[in-house]
């Protein structure tokens, strides 16, 4: 490797030692690759890559949508009146509340995939009604946390988007394409979350644990539930699994989709449309701000690892081997999501990175693509300084690690289940 290689691996220990600390995610990115660029005397290509993200038409429609209709479900309590719908049949279920707690968060996900939004919906719901059915509060939170990669079968997830966009696939394609792995996931997640809560004897809280947790009054479920509005946060999935599957009339975009979907919400929560209108451009922006800053600034770093020639080094490696490819594209994303407390920033400079050369060294983009997300997004469920763990251990009212000892065994066990099944 060239000196630029060496510096460029240096780099990256330093960025991760960066976002490790929590240094702002965005930043710690692009300075690491405008100093690639500059150090392999191409600093134009830092500034090119940062203007050419900045314009990516169906990352920027679909993510802001996303964001947007996310942001009206939750100013609506849409959200709410879907998890108290689906939580309604489930008090009476014993040590069998994890599991069903899991798959409705995982369900509830996929329609809100912002993690931490679905995370505080079905946690103030969910989790007061576990506790007082006798589950353990760190047992509690921790089936919340379990479901909270359900959005790796959302359209609107911006990861299935980018996938999608360097795969030249439909993003519903793309996510029909990694579902039967994710499902396999989540079922890893449901036996294994309820093995680990009966080994703990999670079922059985001892009278102090129960006397200090309280219940925030904030998160009471809806008594009285709208079925207009439990629907509400279901109807751009539903429009957009109907239209690329079985009705080819409503066939179009994931934007189309968030925006009839907000119409929607309008409608049967029939509230002030100043205020609607004002929280849903909000959340187009801070979707644009947030979620795309994160890949504007994720094409910086990679283009800088590309200038310094690192990615083709990387790539040359790979190709020697399909094996080193497989564990690469799984664990790398997963463990540094685990020591970074997000997925995001690896899975990005991955996918942008190496996942485009997927065919030099004999394996499918999408296929790689999809091994990266749904790795990082497993590695950020065990990482105690996650932002959705340390949400949820404030609404269990424990310590973020109690949370992970519990996700951390199933989450190893499916990622390696992953790699090996997946490429």
């Amino acid at each position: 490797m060239s000196i630029t290689a060496w510096i460029a691996v240096l780099v990256i220990i330093a960025t991760i030692y960066c976002l490790i600390k929590r240094y702002e995610t965005r930043l710690v990115l692009f300075t690491a690759g405008l100093f690639l660029c500059c150090i392999s005397m191409k600093p134009m290509a830092a500034l090119d890559q940062f203007a050419k993200s900045m314009t990516n038409a169906n990352l920027i429609m679909a993510i802001c949508g996303a964001m947007g209709f996310a942001y009206v479900v939750t100013h609506t309590s849409c959200d709410r009146h879907l998890v108290s719908l689906l939580a309604a049949p489930l008090k009476k279920l014993g040590i069998l509340l994890i599991p069903a707690a899991t798959a409705v968060t995982f369900f509830v996900n996929i329609a809100i995939p912002s993690a931490a939004g679905c995370a505080a919906a079905v946690g103030a719901t969910f989790i007061p009604v576990m506790i007082r059915a006798g589950i353990r509060p760190a047992a509690a939170g921790a089936a919340i946390l379990m479901g909270t990669y359900g959005s790796i079968l959302s359209p609107g997830m911006s990861h299935n988007n980018f996938v999608a966009g360097i795969s030249k696939m439909n993003v519903m394609d793309l996510i029909s394409l990694h579902t039967p792995f994710s499902l396999i996931m989540m079922g890893i997640g449901l036996v294994g979350i309820t093995i680990v809560c009966l080994v703990l004897r999670d079922n059985k809280p001892t009278a102090e644990e129960l006397a200090a947790y309280s219940a925030k009054e904030g998160g009471a479920p809806i008594e009285k539930i709208n079925f207009l509005k439990a629907l509400a946060p279901l109807v751009p999935l539903i429009i957009l699994v109907l239209g690329n599957k079985y009705v080819p009339v409503l066939k179009m975009g994931v934007a189309q989709a968030m925006v009839l979907g907000a119409i929607f919400t309008l409608l049967v929560s029939w509230c002030d449309p100043q205020k609607f209108s004002k929280e849903f451009f909000r959340g187009m922006g801070n979707g644009y701000g947030d979620v795309m800053g994160i890949i504007i600034a994720a094409g910086v770093f990679a283009a800088g690892l590309r200038s310094a020639g690192l990615i083709d080094a990387f790539v040359t490696a790979l190709k020697a081997s399909n094996e080193l490819a497989r564990w690469g594209g799984s664990l790398g994303p997963f463990v540094l999501a685990v020591i970074t407390g997000s997925g995001d920033a690896a899975t990005f400079a991955f996918n942008e990175a190496v996942t485009p050369h997927a065919l030099d060294f004999g394996m499918q983009v999408p296929n790689l693509g999809s091994l990266a997300l749904i790795s990082g997004s497993l590695g950020r469920t065990m990482s105690p300084i996650a932002g959705v763990v340390i949400l949820i251990s404030g609404l269990a009212m424990v310590p973020p690690i109690q949370l992970v000892k519990r996700t951390a065994i199933p989450m190893i066990v499916g990622v390696i289940t992953l790699a090996l099944i997946m490429v």
